[in-house]
């Protein structure tokens, strides 16, 4: 084995116009790509780069993280009274319903990918 690090020894060059280039630095910076040595090699391996925007995703954890302090504070209520309120079971029960819907959107977007 190598080290788990992928040698390259086989050079490849080529000439592309002044446009093309032009349309490979705009690609590049779509997909925040800085590398254009990766980039190229990607493009001419798997002929494809999937960019994903990760906003949706950041949502999910950020509403799943207000779902946790919300119900670890009920929790501790609970504890605390001896009481666990009907409202807060139906909070967390209406929240949770909103993270699984976004998070089927999210799954049926990845299946999509092609």
């Amino acid at each position: 084995m190598n080290g788990g690090h992928n040698k390259k020894s086989v050079r490849v060059e080529f000439v592309m116009s002044e446009a093309e280039a032009e349309l490979v630095k705009e690609r590049m910076a779509e997909l925040g790509i800085t590398n254009l040595s990766a980039y190229l090699r990607k493009m001419a391996v798997d002929g494809y780069i999937i960019h994903l925007d990760m906003g949706d995703i950041q949502e999910m954890i950020r509403l799943l993280r207000i779902c946790s302090n919300n119900l670890n504070q009920y929790t501790r209520r609970a504890n605390e009274t001896g009481n666990i309120y009907a409202a807060d079971i139906e909070d967390i029960r209406t929240r949770l319903d909103s993270l699984w819907d976004g998070m089927d959107k999210l799954i049926r977007g990845f299946a999509n990918i092609s």
